[in-house]
């Protein structure tokens, strides 16, 4: 149950690397009898199983319940954390670690005004992350352009190789057409998730 597992997964050979997204204990156990080799907490999933709307779950929850699955399973499991709840890097790194997350999804949002964040902004906060992560932590940066609407692949691009610049292991262009996946992937230069 490490990054460095969860990171040599997107490497291959077995590609594409399926993630499902367990929102409990139980789901997770599921997934990880089911054969899957890691999980990813889905913030949207784990919501709803707590009473809450996506995006409106206070951070204590959020991470008791990434605990809760990280300790019901044996494989690695990824946390979408959404915008980091207004955390510092460290305090965030701190709570992933303690929660048993080996990885976390980081969107692009921000969430007090609903707008995509400055790209560099984010990279800066990305780059905390990783440094205060090391190699504890597979980062995937959220890329929410689609999700705003924007069809720019440039801009897609632009803000992906920014983020791998800072140190993400991959990207997530949520809602990205599937036909421009590979251009996103080579254009970026990391694993894209989809």
């Amino acid at each position: 149950m490490t990054a460095a597992a969860l990171r040599a997964l997107h490497q291959g050979p077995d590609l594409p690397l399926v993630l499902p997204g367990p929102w409990d204990a139980v789901s997770a156990k599921v997934f990880a009898d089911a054969g899957f080799p890691a999980l990813a907490t889905p913030s949207a999933g784990v919501a709803a199983s707590l009473g809450y709307e996506d995006g409106r779950t206070p951070a204590d929850e959020m991470f008791a319940a990434i605990a809760r699955i990280t300790h019901a399973v044996d494989i690695p499991v990824s946390a979408d954390v959404e915008a980091g709840y207004g955390l510092p890097a460290k305090e965030l790194v701190a709570r992933l670690t303690d929660a048993g997350a080996v990885g976390c999804n980081l969107e692009d949002t921000d969430h007090a005004t609903g707008a995509l964040r400055d790209a560099r902004e984010q990279a800066d906060w990305l780059a905390q992350v990783r440094a205060e992560a090391g190699d504890a932590l597979v980062i995937n940066a959220r890329i929410d352009t689609y999700l705003h609407g924007a069809q720019d692949l440039e801009e897609a691009v632009r803000r992906g190789r920014l983020y791998a610049e800072a140190g993400a292991d991959c990207v997530y262009p949520i809602l990205a057409p599937p036909p421009l996946l590979a251009d996103l992937s080579t254009g970026i230069g990391l694993p894209v998730n989809a």
